[in-house]
């Protein structure tokens, strides 16, 4: 069962997914606590690592492309634009209580970004 879960893409994304967020989230945390590094430099820090290993392996795990500087270019640009519009619909539910927002964010999000890349970042010609 864990192997037919594993043979879907989405799932696969989403665990990388996962793993990413915890390399960001560990990094930043590292450079907060030992470098004494401000939020912004922590941040930078873990998100720079996180999109290497992010790009890299849902490239070549999910997508199963080639690592390419264009495709890398394209897929900055959705994560970078699903940055903006999780900020953008935190903004607009205002009716909403931080944990529904959040729970909306990191549910639709990820599915957004998975067509995306599906149709645009990683498309084949």
């Amino acid at each position: 069962m864990i192997s037919k879960l594993y043979q879907s893409k989405l799932i696969r994304y989403a665990l990388i997914g996962g793993s990413s967020t915890l390399i960001h989230l560990g990094i930043a945390f590292l450079w907060l606590y030992f470098v004494n590094a401000s939020l912004l430099f922590a941040n930078m820090a873990g998100f720079s690592v996180a999109f290497m290993f992010s790009y890299t392996v849902q490239s070549r795990y999910v997508f199963l492309h080639s690592l390419s500087l264009p495709k890398a270019f394209r897929y900055f640009l959705v994560q970078f634009g699903a940055l903006l519009a999780s900020l953008f619909f935190s903004n607009i539910l205002v009716g909403y209580n931080s944990y529904i927002k959040t729970l909306i964010v990191v549910i639709l999000l990820p599915l957004i970004t998975f067509v995306i890349h599906k149709v645009w970042t990683f498309r084949h010609h």
